[in-house]
C-alpha cells in the first residue's frame, strides 16, 4: 500500500493521477472542508462548495508551493468559493458589520474595563455540569449555526479544528486584528447564550 502519511507523498499521488490517493485525501480532508463550507454558507449550498473545491484544488495542485500545509490549502480554497457564493447570492455579511462593537457586551464594562453588570452565578456546581446539558448543547449548536457567516467560520477553526490564528488568517485570507475580533464577537454571543440558559432554563436567540 502507498504510504500517504506526508503531504509530499499524497500530493506526488495525486499528480499521478492515483484513485488511492484521491480516496485517502477525501477521507482525511473532506469532513473538515464540509465543516467549514457549512460554517459559511450553510447546508443548502456546503456540498457544491465542497466539490467546486476539489475540482479548483485538482486543477490548481501542480502549482501548490507548499507554503502551509496541504489542509490549511483545501480549506482556504473552500472559504474562498464559500464566499464567492455567497457574494454572488448578496448575502455576504461585510467585514466591518462583523467587526463592530456589539453594545450589548460592550455595555457590560465600564471606562476602565472593570465589569458594570457582574456575570450570573453558576447554579450548579460546575460549568462542566451545565454544558453537559443537552437542552444547552442543542441550543448552543442552533446559535453557532446562525452566526454570521465569518464568526462561525472563524469560531469553527479555533475551537472545533484547533487551527492557529495565523493558519486562520491565511484559510479566511482576513487579518490576524479581524480573526481576533471575530472569534472575539462568536464566543461574547455563545457566552450570552450560557447565561441567559443558566438564568432562564431556556434558549437564548442570540
Amino acid at each position: 500500500m502507498t504510504d500517504f502519511s506526508t503531504d509530499e507523498s499524497l500530493i506526488a499521488a495525486l499528480l499521478e493521477g492515483s484513485d488511492a490517493g484521491f480516496v485517502h485525501a477525501v477521507k482525511q480532508y473532506q469532513p473538515s472542508m464540509n465543516q467549514l463550507a457549512l460554517s459559511i454558507c450553510g447546508e443548502a449550498i456546503s456540498d457544491e462548495v465542497v466539490q467546486e473545491a476539489w475540482l479548483s484544488a485538482i486543477r490548481s495542485l501542480s502549482r501548490f508551493e507548499g507554503r502551509s500545509s496541504l489542509k490549511t490549502w483545501l480549506l482556504r480554497i473552500v472559504a474562498n468559493e464559500a464566499k464567492s457564493r455567497l457574494r454572488r447570492e448578496n448575502r455576504l455579511t461585510s467585514l466591518d458589520a462583523l467587526t463592530q462593537d456589539d453594545e450589548g457586551f460592550v455595555n457590560r464594562f465600564d471606562e476602565r474595563g472593570h465589569w458594570s453588570v457582574y456575570p450570573s452565578d453558576w447554579h450548579v456546581s460546575s460549568p462542566d455540569e451545565l454544558l453537559s446539558s443537552d437542552q444547552l448543547q442543542q441550543c448552543l449548536n442552533t446559535l453557532i449555526e446562525a452566526l454570521p457567516d465569518l464568526q462561525s467560520a472563524t469560531l469553527q477553526l479555533k475551537e472545533q479544528q484547533n487551527f492557529s490564528l495565523s493558519e486562520i488568517c491565511n484559510i479566511l485570507d482576513v487579518s490576524e486584528s479581524n480573526v481576533r475580533v471575530l472569534l472575539h464577537r462568536a464566543r461574547q454571543r455563545l457566552y450570552r447564550c450560557i447565561e441567559h440558559f443558566q438564568a432562564t432554563g431556556e434558549c437564548s436567540p442570540t
